[in-house]
């Protein structure tokens, strides 16, 4: 996340935090997409991180990016931490370990965010080449330790490191050694948000096996084939998962608040300063009864802080969020917005996809998505394969981006970015199943190829 928002407007009631939600309703004209994707920055010559400070460090890169970009300097005290371009909307930010995210505005077309990707990426060349650095499309560190990542300086993480070993054994790991690709999706009533948080959260798995592209730990095959997605088990359920009451009678924007207010804190921020809440109740902010901020009301801001410190397989703001990839290379990435967009924005592959999942069970649906990060394409669910599922519904999103008629100078529409979907498919198998068979392969049981290969 780039920046904290800041709206100090008091909030005195629970109809207010539903009303929040309910302000993102869009008509079907004004709807966007975003994609953020994150990666990992090493340094070339010896395939270690990169620290934030010095002269080739973090910081280095911001400072260049910001004297090419001209966007606004994101700052947390004398620190700079991100970029934002307040025309456009989008933004750069920092992960945890320094893996450097960009935070794509919200356009119109798979097009326009494929084109944001590779503009940024030329960018983000220019300036990282002199200073030595270089960019890692992977969902999880291949062979870094914990120890080896530098910690970014930023209040909330400060937070957040000290209290996810509290609540699950893979926090830290979620924090520092993973890289995720998400997108962004509107919706235009609370019915629509339903159906579509629904679907998806159902088809996420599909999406997880797409991507999957973390076999390795510290240098090592894990077991999985999206290790990243394996963490993610086991950071902190309390406010993580598949959301299984989503699905039964009365779902709605009441029913996701009451979700988000019993999500313990991590933090309140006020001023420039983050107060360390963690575990602490929204409920007692609400009500002015916070221990550690007695008398204090809550406001927008704080619970807009709040909901982006949830962190389910797709998570509702304004807007639907789709969290169970892995980070990739810059050819896949275009790939996941044109997939969801394909299937979501398309009012009969939506209905379609519904009446494909609505008779799974929540248990039925857990365990796909836990399997999923072991088996890939093999997991499966009602006697289907997932490869089955995948080549179903890539035909569906294929079919919807047809219909959608966006098409681009060139006259072509927006089918070509299911391309390495298609071909994903078509082996069989993951991106992950294809880097273990480099490893037993030509890579000879090392991991240090991947920097040469993968790198952006």
């Amino acid at each position: 996340m780039a920046r904290d928002q800041v709206d100090m407007t008091p909030i005195n009631s629970r109809d207010e935090l539903v009303a929040w939600f309910e302000a993102g309703c869009k008509p079907r004209e004004k709807f966007r997409v975003g994609t953020e994707h994150e990666k990992f920055a090493f340094v070339v010559n010896d395939h270690t991180p990169v620290p934030y400070g010095g002269s080739r460090g973090i910081r280095a890169l911001l400072d260049g990016m910001q004297h090419l970009l001209g966007w606004e300097p994101i700052m947390e005290g004398e620190y700079i931490i991100g970029l934002a371009d307040v025309t456009g909307g989008g933004a750069i930010s920092l992960e945890p370990g320094g893996q450097f995210e960009l935070s794509g505005a919200p356009v119109e077309t798979v097009h326009q965010t494929a084109s944001e990707l590779i503009a940024h990426l030329s960018q983000l060349r220019e300036v990282a080449k002199p200073l030595g650095i270089g960019f890692l499309g992977l969902g999880m560190t291949p062979n870094w330790s914990r120890a080896d990542i530098p910690v970014m300086p930023k209040g909330r993480y400060k937070i957040m490191t000290a209290y996810m070993p509290k609540v699950g054994s893979h926090g830290l790991d979620m924090m520092y050694r993973t890289c995720t690709v998400q997108t962004n999706h509107d919706f235009s009533s609370e019915s629509d948000m339903v159906k579509k948080l629904r679907v998806t959260l159902a088809l996420q798995p599909v999406a997880t096996a797409l991507f999957a592209n973390s076999p390795f730990t510290e240098g090592k095959p894990n077991g999985f084939v999206s290790f990243r997605s394996e963490i993610w088990r086991d950071t902190d359920n309390a406010r993580a998962g598949m959301l299984p009451w989503a699905f039964e009678p009365g779902m709605g924007f009441e029913r996701y608040a009451d979700y988000a207010l019993d999500v313990p804190m991590y933090f309140v921020k006020r001023g420039d300063s983050y107060i360390d809440v963690s575990g602490q109740s929204f409920r007692d902010l609400l009500a002015g009864k916070l221990p550690q901020l007695p008398g204090a009301r809550a406001t927008i801001s704080d619970w807009a802080n709040h909901i982006s410190t949830i962190f389910p397989e797709v998570r509702l703001k304004r807007y639907i969020e789709m969290r169970g990839s892995d980070g990739g290379p810059w050819r896949r990435l275009p790939s996941l917005p044109a997939f969801w967009v394909g299937l979501i924005y398309d009012d009969g592959n939506l209905d379609a996809c519904w009446e494909m999942v609505k008779d799974w069970t929540a248990q039925e649906r857990q365990k796909l998505r836990d399997d999923v990060t072991r088996l890939g394409f093999q997991a499966t669910i009602r006697g289907r394969s997932l490869l089955e599922i995948t080549k179903d519904v890539l035909v569906m999103a294929e079919k919807g981006l047809v219909r959608r008629k966006h098409l681009d100078h060139n006259g072509r529409d927006e089918t070509r970015y299911l391309r390495p979907l298609q071909e994903i498919v078509a082996r069989g198998i993951t991106p992950a199943e294809e880097l273990l068979a480099k490893y037993h392969g030509p890579w000879n049981g090392s991991v240090d190829p991947v920097y040469d290969e993968y790198a952006y």
